[in-house]
């Protein structure tokens, strides 16, 4: 019994004592783990750190300028607006202060509207600051872009000015200007003594089909001293002017301005006054000229480049060269005046670009492009409009599509973007709309056909966003396959983008000849 009881605690005391060794070793294999564990934490955030920078873009423009900086990996940051001078401070985090980043500096322009410069330096380790002088209040939206394209990464900055710019202020101010110089045009000159006034040496009476839109009562016949630009109103009202007094003196007084602004909006898209404008003349003056306005929408900008040929030609900077020829001609005409959604390279989304031709009351829209397709083979230009139910070929869906992406590519700030405003606006396309549309395109694709030859000898149809203006006719252009070597060529040469762009007027005027765009004039 003793016995028994004294080797019990023996052996007892024995296994204690392993038992206390291997504890000891536990203790200190768990030790070593823990402390691998905590090297591997703390060389997780150093991992991090190891982003690098690709490229810092800026964008500027009147509407509003864009910053981008693009990294291999998503970027953090944290951005305070300041006031008393107007600063953006933005912290990046999990960055080292590289070159791309000292760039920055060098990439801000005098005319920048938005920026007046921009300092970088390493505020902590890790974590770069960017300070913007700003030249103003603005409104800035920051957002991240998942990869797309041959973009990684992106965390843009919008700077929006405080006041944004309203693009009918500038037409309404465009028109004045319009006005004064068709009323110096039309001016008797000084010198009378020797009997009426002779017409200009370039008299050219080829646009006098345009009389018609004027909104007046009969046309009258000119009189020997009206200028070809002159309506039939205003040359009876001049003729009447030269019979009353035989030496007719030009007026004393500055031009006034031409219009007094009314807006109805009364939501009936099928109506010819929704959301339009209309243009009067001041009190105690006749009716004036009402104006037709085209809007041109050059496709692509910014960060979005569009197709690039193969000898590196971009989309953008061709449908932009192409659109302000148009314009030139547009507004060289007496009774017609432009605007554009885009005048520099910068990128505007899609909806913007509709909303801004509907914010003018535009009579017209046009979309232009240089696309490319998958082959080189693929040549010719195109006229597309709006389709409701289904494109009109497998490649004018291809297109469609890939014009559609342009948001995912130029980059848009989804959380700021107004869903259910969107979804009205791309719903309310007419039949009436795109019945118009149609018309307009035969008479652009039949004079485009002059220029080069076409893809497809009919206006086609797909879903193209950009022509979802409901009580707008719309049409899109390609102006030919940048993708094939040769028509990339010819895009590159000024002459075949000037006979483009002519071709794309004398389409507009002969849609307005055949169809002539009701009166805008009735007030709220």
């Amino acid at each position: 019994m003793s016995r028994k009881m004294l080797i019990k605690p023996f052996r007892s005391i024995e296994s204690a004592a392993t038992a206390s060794h291997n504890w000891r070793r536990r203790q200190i294999l768990r030790a070593g783990a823990s402390t691998l564990v905590l090297g591997l934490s703390v060389s997780v955030p150093r991992l991090a750190f190891a982003s690098s920078v690709l490229g810092v873009r800026v964008w500027p423009a009147r509407d509003y300028t864009r910053v981008t900086i693009e990294s291999d990996q998503p970027l953090q940051n944290n951005q305070q607006l300041l006031q008393s001078p107007d600063r953006l401070v933005v912290d990046l985090n999990g960055l080292d202060l590289d070159q791309a980043l000292k760039d920055l500096v060098s990439k801000i322009t005098p005319n920048d509207p938005q920026i007046q410069s921009v300092r970088v330096g390493q505020y902590q380790p890790h974590v770069v600051r960017m300070v913007f002088d700003l030249k103003g209040s603005v409104k800035p939206q920051v957002f991240t872009l998942p990869p797309v394209g041959s973009y990684k990464y992106r965390l843009v900055f919008d700077l929006y000015p405080a006041v944004a710019p309203d693009p009918l202020m500038d037409l309404l101010a465009q028109s004045e200007r319009k006005e004064q110089r068709l009323q110096e045009q039309s001016a008797p000159p000084n010198a009378t003594l020797n009997g009426p006034s002779a017409p200009p040496a370039n008299a050219d009476n080829s646009d006098a089909f345009f009389e018609k839109y004027a909104q007046t009562d009969t046309p009258a016949p000119a009189g020997p001293s009206a200028a070809p630009g002159a309506t039939a109103q205003s040359r009876a009202q001049t003729q009447a002017r030269a019979n009353a007094a035989p030496t007719p003196r030009p007026s004393a007084k500055p031009a006034q301005p031409p219009a007094a602004l009314a807006h109805n909006d009364d939501g009936d898209a099928d109506s010819d006054d929704s959301d339009n404008y209309a243009f009067t003349t001041p009190k105690g003056k006749s009716n004036t000229v009402r104006l037709l306005t085209v809007a041109i929408d050059p496709g692509h900008g910014g960060e979005d480049p569009g197709a690039i040929g193969g000898s590196g030609t971009y989309e953008k900077h061709v449908a932009l060269d192409i659109a302000k020829k148009l314009r030139a001609k547009i507004d060289a005409q007496p009774n017609m005046r432009s605007m554009m959604t885009r005048d520099a390279d910068f990128f505007v989304p899609l909806n913007v670009r509709v909303q801004k031709a509907r914010r003018v009351g535009a009579d017209l829209f046009v979309s232009i492009h240089a696309d490319a397709f998958t082959t080189p083979e693929a040549s010719g230009s195109s006229v597309f409009a709006l389709s409701e139910h289904g494109a009109s070929s497998a490649a004018a869906r291809w297109m469609a599509n890939k014009e559609n992406s342009s948001d995912q590519i130029g980059g848009i700030n989804i959380k700021s973007a107004d869903a259910a405003v969107n979804r009205a606006l791309f719903d309310m396309s007419t039949t009436a709309q795109i019945r118009d549309s149609m018309r307009y395109g035969n008479f652009v694709l039949k004079e485009v056909g002059e220029v080069n030859k076409l893809h497809k000898g009919s206006v086609e149809q797909a879903g193209f966003a950009v022509l979802k203006a409901p009580d707008i006719p719309s049409i899109l252009v390609e102006t030919a396959f940048i993708s094939n070597p040769d028509e990339e060529r010819r895009l590159n040469d000024d002459a075949y983008r000037d006979r483009m762009a002519t071709a794309i007027m004398n389409g507009i005027k002969h849609y307005f000849a055949a169809n002539p765009p009701l009166a805008k004039s009735r007030m709220t």
